[in-house]
């Protein structure tokens, strides 16, 4: 291969808008429709690698700021890829975890094209696999039979239907499992009063004995009331998620609980790990390669956890088959994998933009691919598809407060809200 051929000719950024259900959480409901980018990184010998990132404006913005700095750099030379952009959007961009968007969107893109170009995997690139598949949880939302119909928009059903209490619930995880084979069960809290959510998690756990329970709030409740559940919830569930706001507070929490805490929201930058680790404030750390900046930082992350004894999951927004696909690539060869990962996959897969056969959830797992690079091939009809739905949409950002608001006027965002 002529060194010239692994340069970067062009990144290629398609905003795309999918089906989405109304599934609630501690901020509102979400749109019928979730934003992404697909990114197409063409070298200058043809090869094309993949990434995705959840969308909105500003994400947008900033790809596009990024495309035009990477062109001419070798795609084999992600670590002064990484750099050139983290210097471009410093100026604007001060927060390193909104950086770490747009660097992990691009890394993967190249790790794409690397593996396609060497004829190896991402898994192999990233130092090897440690397991040939990856566990996932099944993800429980509380939901609406159906987005409302609204303003002339008639109403938008799902083959999931309603789930607005513990038999909802312990019914939907029923899906899930005959689907999908999952043997553990995740629950997003933080939508309706705490002693409501622990009936849910206590049917859960009498209807599927044995199998490894969450839940995440998102926030929704004060110390004392975290204090509360997790004694109700003790031999229950393996750990609550971020039931209260800040560090101070989940350190507060952490001093008391029976159980471990976990977060992907007070700890999602590399300067936020020293304090959580000094105040003891989390034991489980849910990893997202979509913002502590790419798959290679996400496996140092890894070790930093392995290190202090935090444990390890990975957290999941309403996603597609590529970031699937990097995430269990990236899952794979991490050691510490101690509980099994989040995905959103069940919910949105309807709508992916690769080709059907390579990724499949079966017995609660996704096998690693073995073909070269993310081992997914694009779907370029699919990805027009959803673009012109995203140009049609007039939908720019995601804003499930905002969206609740239109059935419920009377709804106000309050976190902690009991």
């Amino acid at each position: 291969m002529n060194s010239t051929d692994s340069r970067i000719r062009q990144l290629i950024v398609t905003p795309i808008a999918f089906s989405d259900p109304p599934l609630l959480n501690s901020s509102g409901v979400h749109e019928p429709l979730a934003l992404r980018c697909v990114l197409q990184l063409v070298l200058e010998d043809g090869t094309v690698g993949l990434g995705e990132i959840p969308g909105g404006d500003d994400r947008l913005e900033r790809l596009l700021a990024a495309g035009k700095v990477i062109v001419g750099m070798d795609v084999f030379d992600t670590t002064a890829v990484a750099a050139a952009i983290d210097a471009t959007l410093l100026p604007t961009v001060p927060g390193s975890h909104e950086r770490g968007w747009i660097t992990s969107a691009v890394e993967v893109a190249c790790l794409d094209a690397q593996g396609r170009l060497t004829g190896r995997p991402v898994s192999d690139l990233l130092g090897g696999r440690v397991r040939d598949s990856v566990p996932f949880a099944a993800y429980l939302f509380y939901k609406w039979a159906e987005h409302p119909a609204l303003d002339g928009r008639p109403a938008i059903g799902d083959g999931w239907g309603e789930a607005l209490d513990p038999a909802g619930i312990v019914e939907q995880a029923r899906v899930m499992r005959q689907r999908y084979g999952f043997d553990s069960f995740k629950l997003k809290g933080g939508v309706f009063p705490p002693d409501e959510e622990i009936a849910a998690m206590k049917a859960l756990a009498e209807a599927f004995p044995g199998s490894p329970l969450r839940l995440d709030p998102n926030t929704a409740w004060t110390v004392e009331t975290s204090r509360y559940v997790a004694r109700e919830l003790v031999d229950v569930v393996e750990y609550l998620e971020d039931p209260t706001p800040t560090l101070a507070g989940m350190a507060e929490v952490a001093e008391t609980s029976p159980m471990p805490l976990a977060t992907n929201m007070c700890v999602i930058a590399w300067e936020h790990l020293r304090p959580a680790v000094e105040q003891n404030a989390i034991q489980v750390l849910l990893t997202d390669h979509h913002y502590w900046g790419g798959l290679r930082r996400t496996r140092e992350l890894a070790a930093v956890c392995e290190a202090f004894g935090i444990g390890l999951s990975m957290h999941s927004n309403s996603h597609l088959g590529i970031s699937l696909a990097a995430m269990t690539h990236v899952a794979a060869t991490l050691p510490n994998l101690d509980h099994s990962c989040d995905t959103h996959y069940p919910w949105n897969s309807d709508d992916d933009v690769i080709v059907p056969g390579p990724l499949e959830l079966r017995d609660g797992a996704v096998k690693v691919p073995t073909g070269p690079g993310l081992g997914v091939e694009l779907d370029h009809d699919a990805l027009e598809r959803l673009h012109r739905r995203y140009l049609d949409s007039g939908l720019r950002g995601r804003d499930d407060t905002g969206y609740m608001r239109r059935f419920h006027p009377e709804y106000a965002l309050r976190l902690p809200r009991w």
